[in-house]
């Protein structure tokens, strides 16, 4: 699984930062989380391909968060090989609207869903989800959650030690059994159960419990930190997070690693958003576009 921050800033684009958006390759399959103005650009950039993009997840209607969705769109409709499969934008309710304005006219492949807390899609190997944030008392935003299924995964000692390599595990998986020398191996016993990997991505918000429920166990949780703590009274009067409140977030949801992103340009120096957060909680960056998180 390899996620790439494509634009880590907030509002207002800058040289050292984009705006907003966060691809997730899985499967051969991209998902963008929010699209911000220039997000195919950085695709480019950051060896993303625009064309792999099965799902753009917005968080919420701000500008920042939508304006790199016509563009993106409008290079895909431009291919010689036109796109059969559909391109799915999920937002809260209003995206529809929005977005077919902001595009100005029908792309054939894009297909538009208004969402709220509680959807859930199923991929078969994984389920992606929305639960709603705190940014805003007149419009409704989401946080995603990209949950991988539980799965089989292969003892390499005990494969190993039976000299099973090649197509072997392709007749394990689809016969249960092999035999090997005379002798029959059973699936279950050279093999363990693996829980599936949790990726939450925040969306913009001010501190809220319910984050931390949705994100509990989270290998990576990807939060706002739009302010640091100088500017408490500013973030709470716009419904934004401090980098203590994602490391607060964090620590309540026993997140593997916390990724701090939504980055307001007032902030030059990371080592000073990545101390504010250390005092709460350990396993902490600072994003900068083109970071790639491995899991």
């Amino acid at each position: 699984m390899r996620i790439v921050v494509l634009g880590s800033g907030a509002a207002i684009p800058s040289p050292e930062r984009g705006l907003t958006s966060i691809a997730l390759r899985y499967e051969g399959d991209v998902f963008l989380f929010d699209c911000g103005e220039g997000t195919q650009r950085q695709m480019m950039k950051y060896k993303i391909s625009y064309s792999k993009v099965k799902m753009i997840l917005i968080s919420h209607l701000h500008g920042d968060h939508i304006f790199g969705i016509p563009g993106l769109l409008h290079t895909l409709s431009l291919d010689d090989t036109p796109r059969s499969e559909p391109l799915i934008v999920v937002g809260p309710p209003g995206t529809s609207k929005r977005i077919r304005e902001l595009i100005g006219k029908e792309i054939p492949f894009m297909q538009i869903e208004e969402i709220d807390e509680g959807w859930s899609l199923d991929f078969g190997n994984s389920v992606i989800s929305a639960f709603r944030t705190k940014h805003s008392e007149k419009m409704i935003s989401l946080g995603y959650i990209f949950q991988e299924k539980e799965g089989l995964r292969f003892d390499k000692e005990k494969c190993e030690k039976f000299g099973i390599k090649g197509t072997m595990f392709k007749i394990l998986e689809n016969e249960k059994e092999i035999k090997i020398d005379g002798k029959l191996l059973k699936l279950k016993d050279l093999t363990y159960k693996k829980e599936g990997r949790k990726i939450v991505v925040s969306g913009d918000t001010a501190y809220s419990k319910d984050i931390a429920k949705h994100a509990k166990n989270a290998d990576v949780l990807f939060h706002e930190a739009t302010f640091l703590e100088d500017m408490r009274k500013k973030a709470e009067e716009d419904f934004h997070s401090t980098a203590g409140d994602a490391a607060k977030v964090a620590k309540e949801a026993n997140a593997k690693q916390l990724v701090l992103y939504h980055i307001g340009n007032r902030y030059k120096d990371e080592n000073e958003i990545l101390q504010e957060a250390k005092k709460v909680f350990v396993d902490v960056k600072v994003a900068h576009d083109g970071m790639e998180v491995l899991i």
